[in-house]
């Protein structure tokens, strides 16, 4: 669908790291995991982005994570960063085949800006009942706070840096139970580590349901 939101509330969640929760346009319907393209004109320029979803669910709002490099950041990203209660914005989707679909057990890889589906897809998870386990690297972790709820309500996660051997942290987490599911979510380069980790722990690099943000 196509449709104009209003921003509900943006806060910090990390360095460089902004949460944008959006009210629910009507008929907007969504999965965790899956991602919408956010579009807006800046300086009579038109600018257009897709971001993946960060809430577990879509009911009365939903949530983008974005990460924004001061250095780098260009208009769209600032516009982003400078949103408020109330701003308009452009939403576009959802898209993707790459989210929860009420999987008995959940791993989640995620690297950088991956931590956004992967806390909304660990959340919705623990939400029905089922298990969860979170494998992050990230030099400057965002989200701290909702990953410490997860481990709080049972879920496994692990939180690392960016040059962190990855084996043994996603062969502790896979556990070949029937119905677990592995999701990968970042850039390239973690994408390639992260399959390679799940195949060295015997696991099916296949069967997993991958976002690679470029």
């Amino acid at each position: 669908m196509d449709a104009i939101v209003t921003v509900a509330a943006a806060r910090d969640v990390g360095p460089g790291t902004v949460a944008i929760e959006f009210e629910t346009p009507d008929g907007f319907e969504a999965e965790p995991g899956q991602f919408v393209k956010l579009s807006a004109e800046v300086d009579g320029e038109s600018y257009a982005r897709f971001y993946t979803l960060s809430s577990p669910g879509v009911g009365d709002t939903f949530e983008v994570t974005v990460g924004i490099d001061p250095e780098e950041a260009g208009p769209f990203s600032q516009h982003l960063d400078s949103l408020a209660a109330g701003d308009d914005v452009e939403v576009s989707g959802p898209f993707g085949r790459s989210y929860y679909d009420g999987e008995s057990r959940v791993v989640v890889l995620a690297g950088g800006p991956g931590v956004g589906p992967a806390v909304g897809i660990a959340e919705a998870a623990v939400a029905d009942g089922n298990e969860a386990a979170v494998v992050y690297l990230d030099d400057a972790p965002a989200h701290e706070d909702r990953l410490s709820a997860l481990r709080d309500d049972g879920a496994s996660v692990v939180v690392t840096g960016e040059d962190a051997d990855l084996a043994d942290a996603v062969a502790d987490a896979l556990t070949g139970d029937d119905g677990e599911q592995v999701f990968v979510y970042g850039f390239a380069d973690f994408v390639s580590r992260a399959t390679d980790a799940v195949e060295a722990a015997g696991g099916d690099a296949d069967a997993a349901k991958v976002e690679n943000f470029g």
